[in-house]
């Protein structure tokens, strides 16, 4: 049986790591064929409402046959159809304006062309994994009459052996009217070009966006308040602790009649009950091991964005990302499962298996209730169902071994509790405190300072995202990740103390939740940039748009929450490992 298992999980290993193969190695020789790929074709103001190119009445050209042909996990799950053009290319060749198809206007196909001329339809190709776009038509000035292009001008830039850049001219519109034939043509052009391979994509990015002043504003901004904050907290914590360690210390000094008659207060007299397990600990435990395996993969794949430049290669990016999480699925089973473990729960089994589903399960909840909608517009966005298939085996086959071995090993190495101060029988009972110092309070405040060092820069991961920009500065990522876990952690700790000094102990739920409200803030401003920055429209966009951002809000209150409990509980445990506890 173990033998089986092991044989399924290597072979989904294999056929996870082979999806990363290129379709070719970039290089030609003369007269080599070359691929153009069509791709999708959709409204230009709802990037992500996409449909198969030939949804439209396009034809094709006359070669039917290709010597290569590729498609990635990551491909499929963003809804990338290549289909071959039929349009014969080959490597350094001039092809003089050729006609290559004609298409006879019916009734229907001229409705399909003038609803997509009117609501300015674009698509994209791709030639050497280069991206190519052009529109479909376009209105005169009047708005009466519509037009289509039929003949494309390929200009495409050659470096010795390698493809370096490639630009579209859209050429001889032709007004829509019923039952006339549209003939299609093509043009190639080659010529030398000094662009390095290595270089040919930095004409799509954009360094006057993303490296525009207010992006450096930002860092510094955000960065000044990590200083300041840091500051503010090390000053207000130290002066007070100290305050408190004196105070405490002469209480020890007095003996027990002059103790209990004196007036005591503060975080010190919960010290028996502030190591409590948190309530619900099968649900926290698996939040807080999701929250160190999102963070994981976050640096990794920041990391590894910064370093091999995954933009360039389409889905690259999302293929990266599922390899790392599945790859780093023992660390959420040690942190679950050894945090679970000291708060004394006795059910393991289903606290690793709630570990390891709760992101993807949510995930491809929300995935393929949009899905649906997506089938439902016959859109390019459907997941076919042999991709389901493949996710649903890598989190069987791959995630959840991983994660028993990662819950075994934390058990093992992390699952004793050693706490500085013993657990009192009977839960104390909490006093009544300032409507301000209520958890519920401190929760919905905890997230406004780190939504405020974050706050620039979803503008740019949104604009890059949902407009089609190519994000390429990783590095402003990393910095931003590491201002935001800094602030994130010194907010947490400063409302943690201020609950601890109400007497109240429920830390663990109060410093994860005041961290994870960030997310709710991201939420919150998604709305604003739907209504004011964008101009989408209809359900299925809609429902993409804010499916897919609650997603990324809830993926990032899950780590947030998980940055301010793990620096919270070390704060905790340092406060309460220096003073004497009778």
């Amino acid at each position: 049986m173990y033998r089986n298992i092991l044989r399924i999980t290597c072979v989904s290993l294999a056929i996870f790591c082979t999806i990363r193969a290129d379709e070719h190695t970039h290089t030609y020789e003369d007269k080599e064929e070359v691929v153009l790929w069509m791709n999708t074709v959709g409204p230009y103001h709802n990037r992500q409402e996409t449909y198969n190119f030939y949804s439209l009445p396009f034809c094709r050209g006359p070669k039917t046959n290709i010597g290569h042909y590729h498609e990635t996990l990551g491909e499929n799950l963003q809804g990338i159809e290549l289909e071959f053009s039929g349009l014969e290319i080959n490597y350094k060749a001039e092809v003089t304006q050729k006609t290559y198809c004609e298409v006879e206007l019916t009734k229907e196909k001229y409705q399909a062309f003038l609803y997509a001329v009117k609501n300015h339809y674009w698509y994209q190709m791709y030639i050497d994994d280069l991206p190519i776009w052009g529109i479909v038509g376009e209105i005169d000035e009047g708005g009466d009459g519509y037009y289509i292009w039929t003949h494309k001008k390929f200009d495409i830039g050659y470096n010795n052996n390698q493809i370096v850049d490639v630009n579209l001219t859209s050429e001889a519109k032709v007004k829509l009217t019923p039952d006339i034939k549209i003939a299609f043509s093509y043009q190639v052009q080659w010529k030398p070009s000094k662009i390095e391979f290595k270089t040919r994509f930095d004409k799509y990015l954009d360094p006057n966006f993303f490296q525009h002043r207010i992006h450096w504003f930002s860092i510094f901004n955000s960065f000044m308040m990590v200083i300041f904050l840091v500051g503010l907290v090390s000053m207000i914590l130290m002066r007070t602790l100290r305050k408190d360690y004196a105070r405490y210390s002469k209480d020890d000094e007095l003996d027990d009649m002059e103790r209990d008659l004196g007036d005591e207060y503060g975080w010190k007299q919960v010290h028996g009950d502030v190591f409590r397990p948190a309530s619900h600990s099968v649900l926290f435990s698996s939040l807080i091991g999701s929250g160190y395996h999102i963070v994981s993969v976050s640096l990794c794949v920041i990391t590894f964005a910064i370093v091999g430049d995954l933009y360039m290669e389409r889905g690259s990016m999302l293929s990266t990302a599922i390899f790392v999480y599945a790859a780093t699925a023992p660390v959420n089973g040690y942190a679950g499962g050894g945090l679970y473990s000291r708060m004394g729960g006795k059910r393991w089994i289903k606290q690793m298996v709630c570990g390891a589903f709760l992101v993807p399960s949510l995930v491809c909840g929300v995935a393929f209730f949009i899905n649906f909608i997506a089938i439902y517009y016959h859109a390019s966005r459907a997941i076919p169902f042999g991709t389901m298939v493949a996710v649903s085996c890598i989190c069987i086959f791959v995630i959840l071994p991983l994660t028993l071995v990662g819950t075994l090993m934390g058990r093992a190495i992390s699952g004793q509790p050693n706490y500085p101060c013993r657990v009192n029988a009977v839960p104390r009972p909490i006093p009544e405190k300032k409507w301000f110092m209520e958890p519920y309070v401190i929760v919905m405040l905890g997230g406004i300072l780190p939504f405020g060092s974050i706050f620039i820069e979803m503008y740019f991961i949104f604009t890059s995202f949902w407009a089609y920009k190519i994000y390429y500065v990783y590095g402003f990522m990393l910095l931003v990740f590491l201002i935001l876990a800094v602030v994130t952690v010194c907010v947490t700790i400063v409302c943690t103390y201020f609950l601890l000094n109400a007497e109240d102990y429920r830390w663990q739920w109060t410093s994860f939740l005041s961290a994870a409200s960030t997310a709710f803030y991201v939420y919150v401003y998604s709305f604003y940039y739907f209504f004011f920055k964008t101009k989408m429209y209809g359900l299925f966009q809609t429902m993409w748009y804010f499916g897919y951002m609650a997603l990324f809000s809830l993926g990032l209150g899950i780590m947030c929450g998980t940055l301010g409990y793990v620096g919270t509980s070390t704060f905790v445990r340092k406060i309460y490992s220096t003073v004497k506890i009778d």
